[in-house]
């Protein structure tokens, strides 16, 4: 049976949240850390956010829907999180913070905020496309090429129970299997 663990497990749930597994490769292949500034779209419960608050400088968070960044608002609120900014707003249109180091995209047609995410980006900073879909991968890995993006790399993580037991160990019948596919891209 899979724990959530640490900070997790008090923080409110609506829409779907980025699992610990996955905020732990997005927050260690991108090397953000705290001097950086990210943008996160798709607030959602704020889980993704949340976590980049907790080590980054400061962290806007887009949500076109009121409901989830209520949400959002409360999770935050429960770590006293003053630099973690959350904002009603559409990505694909305009976003409004320039020359940060991050932007992660949790949403439907990611691909579509990618000409946004790259003029908020500085040089060198790095896109996250967090999509569940292999098509809604592909989507983004191609307009990542089309706009000239570098050290494009899609993951996928996966967790694994192990039962450690007198009689033998071995792999659980349960884990936390496919949640999503994880591409990064470097503005160049």
């Amino acid at each position: 049976m899979f724990i959530m663990p640490g900070i997790y497990k008090g923080m409110k749930r609506g829409p779907q949240v980025i699992q610990p597994k996955d905020i732990g490769i997005i927050i260690s292949f991108t090397g953000i850390g705290k001097e950086s500034v990210c943008v996160d779209a798709g607030t959602g419960s704020g889980w993704l956010a949340v976590s980049l608050a907790r080590i980054c400088k400061e962290v806007y968070s887009y949500d076109v829907r009121e409901d989830f960044i209520k949400i959002a608002e409360k999770n935050r609120n429960m770590f006293g999180l003053s630099n973690l900014f959350l904002k009603k707003g559409d990505v694909t249109k305009s976003i409004k913070e320039r020359n940060v180091d991050l932007v992660t995209l949790d949403m439907p047609s990611a691909e579509k905020a990618l000409s946004s995410a790259k003029r908020a980006l500085k040089v060198g900073g790095i896109v996250v496309g967090y999509t569940p879909h292999m098509e809604q991968a592909k989507a983004f890995v191609m307009k990542l090429n089309s706009l000239k993006f570098r050290d494009i790399m899609t993951v996928e993580v996966i967790v694994r129970d192990i039962m450690i037991r007198k009689e033998g160990v071995r792999p659980s019948n349960t884990g936390l299997w496919h949640t999503a596919y994880i591409t990064f891209g470097t503005k160049t």
